[in-house]
């Protein structure tokens, strides 16, 4: 006997069969409805709740060193002209600059102060990352730590790895996709306050400021949003 035949006979291999081929022309036709749903013309899903995921990576922008006299501050002016166009036709959507440096108080006095020359005292490195509109700031001192690190961005992290109510998808990817707005002047500028420690009697301590280097990179993300689907929904 075939398979055609047991289905004839068996009323129970009919009702099976009859929801599996629900499921096969249901579902798939669920997913378009949900995801095809617009108001948006340029096809994208209308407002509902969508699963937004996405990954970060960096374009190397500059790098280098320099030795910042206390009090004195350095400035970087970059422009993305200098990268390729694979790079500029990215989603850049924040710079981060990471500074290094190391304490260089200097003791004179004598042979004695190089056994007991007193304390270091902590000297402040400050970072400003500035594009267009955006600017952040972060400071950090030697010591305790040998670096720290700066980060503008002008896109909404708050909704990576996330479900979002109530916006539609051109809404969400308003909010992610820079549109070029990474593109243009960048400025970097690094300040640094020094400050000498104490010393005994017939000692002095000096530190008129503090050899810095640093890094500046682009922030691109890659996202994707798809409508989000719960069980119980279908």
């Amino acid at each position: 006997m075939g398979f055609i035949d047991d289905i004839k006979e068996d009323q129970k291999m009919q009702i099976q069969a009859v929801c599996v081929v629900f499921f096969l022309l249901a579902f798939p036709s669920y997913f378009f409805l949900k995801a095809a749903a617009t108001d948006d013309p340029a096809g994208m899903g209308g407002v509902g709740t969508y699963s937004v995921t996405g990954d970060i990576s960096y374009i190397d922008f500059d790098n280098g060193g320099e030795y910042i006299a206390d009090g004195q501050t350095l400035t970087i002016p970059l422009n993305t002209d200098s990268l390729g166009s694979m790079d500029m036709d990215k989603n850049i959507v924040g710079v981060l600059v990471t500074m290094n440096y190391n304490e260089d108080e200097a003791v004179s006095g004598g042979p004695q102060c190089g056994f007991a020359g007193g304390q270091d005292a902590p000297d402040t490195i400050t970072g400003v990352a500035t594009h267009a509109e955006f600017t952040n700031s972060e400071e950090g001192q030697n010591g305790a730590s040998s670096s720290h690190s700066v980060t503008t961005e002008w896109y909404n992290s708050s909704m990576i790895g996330t479900e979002v109510e109530g916006l539609s998808e051109s809404e969400i990817a308003e909010q992610l996709d820079s549109n070029g707005a990474g593109l243009g002047d960048y400025t970097i500028e690094i300040t640094v306050n020094a400050q000498a420690g104490n010393a005994p009697l017939g000692c002095t301590r000096t530190d008129n400021g503090e050899d810095v280097t640093y890094t500046v990179q682009l922030i691109v993300l890659d996202f994707e949003i798809t409508p989000y689907i719960e069980i119980e929904d279908i």
